[in-house]
């Protein structure tokens, strides 16, 4: 509704304003991490890398004579993990991994604004902006080829899981994995885009797609002029765990492996030491790196919750 210049809007004294006007502020998650990357068994370098980042947006008042409570906002957080598995044989593999990695950093931290909340950006504008970062990346790992022959092809996977309070924006690209652990079940979030899933998808039996599963229909880098990436969204609840790791794990452990672990181990390295353990007791045939987040209540956490769930009943949602 347009408001005219002699119309005026009166709100109830009892309505707080970030009720009406603001997203609620993220509810704090106590937050372990662990992280493990191993070249194998069969391997001479390991190719894998992978990073975990605490993003911080810190306000510090300067001079006010506000009361001191209305300004004491939290710091705002969020944390990334990523995954990153390389190809192009000898060191090229490993190069083409770590240059998408410090590609990515570089490209969010010197972005003219980054996110901390999901409120902050739609929908469309985060899968525009993922892509574009993907673009610049692929089109990076490419100019490398070209300034060195060498390089020509090399590439690699991405998987990234950036958590914004109880919303996790993943964006994957290749055949590293992304898991969301629940009440003691595992889903596999991300699509594997290998040839042995789009012939699984058009109805080949899985046996007979073994053998294609490490042909990837896309990449950062490669032989490929462009590159997709797919964009998941998924929420956060109290005791859940996120699961990234190359295909040298997610190739000789299954879901109710990977679940087990994680519903008996109760450290995030812990569940990585195991994890890793295992798939090296299998054969390690190739590198393998696993990073585990767990979510657990902060101190605050259930009356925040409870105080936003009074706050929804009390204006609607709104």
């Amino acid at each position: 509704m347009k408001i005219s210049e002699n119309e005026t809007v009166n709100f109830e004294e009892t309505a707080p304003l970030d009720s009406r006007f603001f997203a609620p502020q993220p509810v704090p998650w106590r937050v372990q991490f662990g992280a493990l990357s191993h070249r194998g068994n069969v391997r001479h370098n390991n190719e894998d890398h992978f990073a975990v980042i605490r993003r911080k947006r810190s306000r510090e008042v300067l001079l006010t004579n506000m009361p001191p409570d209305d300004l004491a906002l939290r710091d705002d957080e969020s944390y990334v993990m990523i995954v990153a598995d390389g190809m192009g044989g000898a060191a090229f593999g490993e190069l083409a991994s770590r240059l998408a990695l410090k590609a990515a950093d570089e490209l969010v931290g010197s972005a003219g604004y980054w996110i901390t909340q999901l409120h902050e950006i739609g929908t469309r504008q985060t899968q525009d902006r993922i892509q574009a970062y993907a673009d610049v990346i692929h089109q990076t790992l490419l100019e490398y080829g070209h300034l060195d022959p060498r390089l020509s092809g090399m590439g690699t996977t991405l998987t990234c899981a950036h958590v914004l309070g109880d919303d996790v924006i993943i964006a994957h690209v290749g055949d590293s994995r992304a898991y969301h652990f629940h009440g003691g079940q595992i889903q596999q979030i991300t699509r594997d885009q290998t040839l042995a899933q789009e012939l699984l998808d058009a109805g080949m039996p899985r046996e007979a797609t073994v053998r294609f599963r490490h042909i990837l229909t896309n990449c950062l880098g490669g032989d490929a002029r462009a590159v997709q990436m797919d964009v998941y969204h998924l929420r956060l609840d109290e005791g859940d765990a996120l699961l990234l790791c190359s295909d040298g794990l997610s190739d000789l452990l299954d879901d109710p492996e990977l679940a087990q672990v994680l519903e008996f181990y109760a450290t995030a390295q812990g569940a990585c030491e195991r994890l890793l353990r295992m798939a090296l007791d299998r054969g390690g045939k190739d590198n393998i790196t696993v990073v585990v987040g767990r979510f657990q209540a902060a101190a605050d956490r259930a009356a925040a919750v409870e105080s936003q769930r009074d706050l929804d009943a009390a204006y609607g949602g709104n």
